[in-house]
């Protein structure tokens, strides 16, 4: 197959590029910023800050709105990818390093693939379900592995193994999640536009946000989640007594704030913007390889901005779940071709 180097081609290349390098530091900028927010303020946040710019974004272009039909799906997008995926990463992120969350990142691109063949008539081949079936063991397995205990897990996780259990369910039930909403932002992208989906799905969930991130703020009791048992929602509180909003401002850590920034900014919004125009530039089928060097890139920077360890068996592990969803992509690709 001759690669197209048309001007169109590269520019959807480069920017489908850093659309995956921004996204690759999402996971080691949310665990930079879980020292100083818990992981509902800070999905709070992040989505109040990235809901903000969107509708700025929204107003400027004049883009057309959403029909009744749309919001259905817009609120879809919503759950998935503006709370679930940073709710469940931000909590799975308390109890294991962002280099054993990036492994289970390998799997997004097939639980992408899977929800958009269940909400379309399409009907792969058998190899695609075998490619899907091994890749989540490949997955299931490291888990196992992990729990067993001979991965170290955070030192705040008490007991270990139950703690790195947790990590590990969250960080599935993210990656169902996010699949799910890309799958239904895939479908929407259609008729809106690939970045205005994203936009829309942050303005529609901004007031709810705003809502919970002041019932939730660090300042006060927190009233509204105090009672939820899950361990570490409020590890910024370091007190029976809540501090006042100038104490807990200068107390958070300058990383945290910069990793607050990060994943509202670029993780939530910007990396949208470059990685959906690379998609329409270039191609879905092309560009959209692109995303199975994230979990490689990520794991690079979890080694070199956060020092922590990259095991052999993360490499590996990541390049056999990546080889799976890879041939189960192309295993569609060649049915589409036959039809």
């Amino acid at each position: 197959m001759r690669v197209q180097t048309t001007p169109d081609a590269i520019g959807g290349w480069l920017n489908g590029l850093l659309g995956m390098l921004i996204f690759s530091g999402s996971l080691p900028a949310t665990r930079v910023a879980l020292a100083g927010f818990s992981p509902t303020f800070l999905t709070f946040s992040r989505a109040s800050l990235a809901g903000v710019l969107a509708l700025a974004a929204l107003w400027l272009t004049r883009s057309r709105r959403p029909t009744v039909a749309q919001w259905t799906a817009l609120a879809a997008v919503a759950l998935g990818a503006v709370v679930g995926f940073p709710l469940f990463t931000g909590i799975a992120l308390q109890s294991i390093t962002s280099a054993q969350a990036l492994v289970f990142i390998g799997l997004l691109p097939l639980s992408t693939a899977l929800f958009g063949v269940l909400r379309t008539s399409e009907r792969p081949s058998r190899w695609f379900w075998i490619y899907s079936v091994f890749g989540a063991a490949i997955i299931v397995g490291y888990a196992l592995h992990q729990m067993i205990g001979h991965a170290p897990a955070s030192p705040r996780a008490s007991p270990a193994s139950a703690a790195v259990l947790l990590g590990q369910m969250m960080m599935l039930l993210a990656i169902i999640v996010c699949g799910y909403a890309y799958a239904e932002g895939a479908r929407l992208a259609r008729d809106l536009g690939g970045w205005q989906v994203i936009c829309w799905a942050l303005v529609l969930a901004l007031p709810f946000m705003l809502m919970a991130g002041w019932f939730d703020r660090p300042w006060s009791s927190g009233p509204l989640f105090d009672t939820i048992g899950l361990p570490g929602l409020h590890a910024h509180r370091t007190s029976s007594a809540p501090p006042t909003f100038l104490h807990w401002v200068s107390s958070v850590p300058v990383g945290a704030w910069l990793g607050l920034a990060y994943v509202s900014l670029f993780s939530m919004l910007i990396g949208f913007f470059f990685w959906y125009r690379g998609l329409s530039m270039g191609g879905v089928a092309a560009v959209g390889q692109l995303q199975l060097l994230q979990p490689f890139v990520g794991l690079l920077l979890a080694g070199v901005v956060l020092g922590e360890t990259i095991k052999p068996s993360m490499l590996f592990v990541s390049a056999a779940v990546v080889g799976c969803v890879a041939m189960a992509r192309r295993t569609t690709a060649r049915k589409r071709r036959s039809t």
